[in-house]
């Protein structure tokens, strides 16, 4: 599936913080625009607590989370669409992800200079999003010129693409974003085929400081601007992310509690990310291993059980479903069954959030 997360922000707004705290790796964090050209890429363990639920439940030897590609993309700079900075180069590596996750510095004071000489999430919002819609109408602009000349060969098919690419020139000229537009299905076909920068979900998140109350009014700036065009925000304060990181899974309840954290931020970055990706999780379980596996919504269950090999999908036969609040409140396998809540699937069954499933096939 390989559905991958991109972090774009200004240079200096924590994003290699973040990032390092996210995938466990040691990325080059440096007080310099430019620190990173080419994306780190990790892989972010998605943290589920049901699943230490089911290892407990089932005895199982062995707990595999499900995972999440994430890059870290080097900090734009004003003019980036104009190959200013290392501008070209980034927004590529842009175009290769299917989400952004903004990273916007909430936090003041601190050694690490801001680009721009103030903290200000609007503004910095405006100056990344500006270089992705500029490149993306340079982009709309070399695609519909060369649409034209179709149309002018008599394809009837390429007027209705023209018509569509200067209307989405006309949203970027004023400056909306594409991304939570609604399409129809042939647009959602050339909009994907065009690649845009500014058509790619996007969840922002805010970097506060450990005193998240200090910059609460900063964070309300980000959450009305997000709310009007319906994406989501999720705050975290990447240093605190990158101590509780640091530290043995043993020893993260207990700083939690002390900083009177329930849970950590980066389980929410990662539960949003899910959201934005349209993903949800099923579970496969056992003594051997309790496993979480990600999946697009609407995913029958041969695709499901081919997600784990594709011989099962070949030879699906039926598959095995209860949901995971019925084990908890049954407390084992076998009180299910004699509850008669263990349902028998068939091909056209539509996996849902939370099944736990056991695929029989034959090959």
């Amino acid at each position: 599936m390989g559905l991958c997360c991109g972090m774009i922000g200004l240079p200096n707004v924590g994003k290699t913080t973040v990032f390092n705290a996210l995938t466990g790796g040691g990325a080059l964090a440096a007080n310099y625009p430019f620190a990173t050209v080419d994306p780190n890429t990790g892989i972010a363990l998605v943290p589920d607590p049901r699943l230490l639920t089911l290892t407990e439940i089932f005895k199982s030897k062995k707990t595999t989370y499900s995972t999440l590609e994430v890059r870290d993309i080097a900090g734009l700079v004003e003019g980036a669409s104009k190959g200013e900075g290392l501008g070209n180069q980034f927004l590529a590596h842009i175009r290769e992800v299917d989400a952004l996750l903004h990273i916007v510095r909430c936090f003041h004071g601190t050694d690490v200079v801001h680009v721009n000489g103030s903290v200000d999430p609007l503004r910095d919002i405006g100056v990344i999003e500006t270089e992705l819609m500029l490149s993306d109408l340079d982009t709309l602009d070399r695609r519909k010129q060369k649409t034209e000349k179709k149309v002018r060969a008599g394809d009837k098919k390429a007027a209705f693409e023209v018509e569509f690419l200067t209307r989405l020139m006309g949203l970027l000229d004023k400056g909306e974003w594409l991304g939570n537009l609604i399409y129809t299905p042939e647009e959602r076909l050339i909009l994907s085929d065009c690649q845009l920068l500014a058509a790619k979900p996007v969840l922002f998140v805010a970097n506060v400081s450990e005193d998240m109350n200090a910059d609460e009014q900063t964070v309300k700036k980000i959450r009305d601007f997000a709310q009007k065009r319906g994406a989501r925000v999720v705050t975290i304060c990447g240093q605190l992310e990158a101590e509780l990181a640091s530290l043995p899974e043993s020893e993260r309840p207990e700083f939690l509690n002390e900083m009177g954290l329930t849970e950590s931020g980066l389980v929410r970055l990662t539960r949003e990310a899910y959201t934005l990706l349209n993903l949800i999780t099923f579970f496969t379980a056992g003594e051997t291993e309790s496993r979480a596996w990600p999946i697009p919504r609407d995913t029958k269950a041969p695709q499901a059980a081919g997600k784990i090999h594709s011989d099962m999908e070949r030879g699906f036969i039926r598959a095995e479903v209860y949901d995971y609040d019925d084990l908890l409140a049954c407390g084992s396998e076998a009180k299910v069954k004699e509850k008669g809540l263990f349902r028998l699937e068939g091909k056209e069954y539509v996996i849902k959030e939370a099944d736990i499933v056991y695929f029989r096939f034959n090959v």
